[in-house]
């Protein structure tokens, strides 16, 4: 697919993705760590705006002075911007302005598209769809967690609960003992931390072909897992304690049966479907009390081509650092993944909310390790 047909897929694909939205959907920030709907729309647009139209179309119009202090997210170098827990209060611009603003961007990268592009810009632009498909797979996790936040479990949309996935493989696969490149030097479009390409020595391991399940959390919940605290690390223990976690994420017990909040409202929990919406301390824990571990990412990336993923972002006992040679960039972009190299762990994998075609296997994923509302799973090892 070339570049102009990706783009304009992906921008078409973002606005699917509100289609079903009333306009109260857009506004609320019900976290923190969860941005509005219409701050997703607005950003992806400032990202086109900010890093490729106004340093290379010279007839370039700026929709709006104020956007770029209201829709950068975390570049520095750009200059100041609205702090991320008062996204939600940003009510003006309305939804509509938000719509023609991504209108009035995407008309003139069209423009820029049909000219004879440097490689430099059009990398610059690819940067900015995989930026885009991962603000898609935000937004319908951000959704999920403003809609489960309404006692009357709005559906979003029919059929499309994202967890209703079974394991399509079971047991274990050896991994023999060996020294293994790490990362990535493919000519295909990365991010440039799956860059630094390096040898690691693996012991032999065994590593589950399937998914752990919601029957099997289940299991853990009922022998008291989120009541014992030597299955937990300390922080986990204090996170589980201070928040009361008893269950993951949108879990739900009604008159003695487990349900679970979705895309498509509160559903009855299918014991064999795939466990989502976990933490990295939950998983952890969970197999710590089943007698096994967590992969490496090293481990995850090698025995990758041997099972299936993608269902789920799986947590690995990784700490997100920097490959060896790791270089940050010069300017903005310098900023989009070498400055959260603290305190996150690593995912691995893809999820069902992940964009088509967006993941690969040395795609390093990377959240803080309390976070429960992606779509996370676990995968064991013994």
């Amino acid at each position: 697919m070339n570049v102009e047909k990706l783009f304009i897929t992906t921008r078409k694909r973002t606005e699917e993705i509100c289609s079903p939205l009333k306009t109260e959907d857009y506004v609320p920030q019900p976290a923190i760590f969860a941005s509005p709907p219409k701050w997703h729309l607005a950003h992806t647009s400032w990202f086109f705006e900010e890093m490729i139209l106004k340093q290379n179309l010279s007839n370039y119009k700026e929709f709006n002075p104020h956007f770029g202090f209201l829709f950068n997210s975390y570049y520095n170098t750009i200059g100041e911007r609205a702090e991320r827990i008062n996204r939600g209060l940003i009510t003006r611009p309305s939804v509509e302005e938000v719509f023609a603003y991504r209108n009035h961007v995407d008309s003139y990268m069209q423009i820029l598209l049909k000219t004879d592009l440097s490689k430099a810009v059009e990398e610059l632009i690819v940067l900015g769809i995989n930026h885009e498909q991962q603000h898609q797979e935000l937004l319908l996790t951000d959704l999920k967690y403003l809609l489960s936040q309404n006692p009357i479990h709005p559906v979003y949309k029919n059929d499309y609960s994202l967890v209703q996935n079974k394991n399509m493989e079971q047991g274990y696969i050896q991994i023999e003992e060996g020294v293994y490149n790490i990362g990535t030097e493919s000519d295909s479009f990365h991010f440039d931390n799956e860059e630094g390409v390096h040898k690691v020595y693996l012991n032999a391991f065994e590593i589950s072909k399937s998914l752990v399940t919601n029957g099997d959390f289940i299991e853990f919940i009922e022998d008291k897992g989120y009541e014992n605290f030597n299955y937990w690390l300390d922080e986990g223990w204090s996170w589980l304690n201070e928040n009361k976690i008893k269950s993951p994420l949108y879990w739900k017990k009604i008159e003695g049966e487990w349900f679970n909040f979705t895309l498509s409202g509160l559903q009855k929990l299918d014991s064999n479907d795939i466990l989502s919406h976990v933490s990295f301390y939950e998983a952890n824990a969970f197999a710590t009390w089943k007698g096994t571990r967590l992969p490496t990412e090293f481990e995850w990336e090698i025995a990758s081509d041997h099972f299936d993923w993608g269902k789920r972002w799986e947590w690995t006992n990784s700490a997100y650092l920097a490959y060896p040679n790791f270089k940050i960039a010069a300017g903005a972009v310098g900023e989009y993944n070498g400055k959260f190299m603290i305190n996150q762990m690593v995912l691995k994998g893809g999820s069902t909310a992940t964009a088509e075609g967006h993941s690969r296997k040395t795609y390093r994923n990377f959240f803080h390790p309390q976070y429960q509302w992606q779509f996370s799973g676990i995968r064991l090892i013994k």
